[in-house]
């Protein structure tokens, strides 16, 4: 991962593109997209866990939806009350 992270400095590449690293973009309350994604463990209208390399994103909310489902993305929107992190341990950096 260190060989890419000078290639992806030099180059001005984000290291999301280049890794399987997530990136989360917040939109409000509103929106969340999660790019890099791996599956879905949990999904209910009140409460999605998204799976990723880096570990679990969990999502509490109300009237979730998942929308926009691709093979590396993905955008939950709805009510969103609070997110929270599971890190994954032994990710190479």
């Amino acid at each position: 991962m260190k060989d890419y992270s000078r290639v992806s400095k030099f180059l001005e590449i984000p290291r999301e593109v280049i890794s399987n690293i997530p990136k989360i973009t917040i939109t409000g309350f509103d929106e969340i997209m999660i790019e890099n994604f791996k599956g879905i463990l949990e999904y209910e209208d009140y409460f999605a866990r998204i799976s990723t390399a880096a570990g679990n994103i969990n999502i509490n909310g109300f009237n979730l939806k998942l929308n926009q489902m691709t093979d590396n993305d993905i955008l939950v929107s709805g009510k969103i009350e609070s997110l929270d992190f599971e890190n994954r341990k032994n990710i190479e950096e």
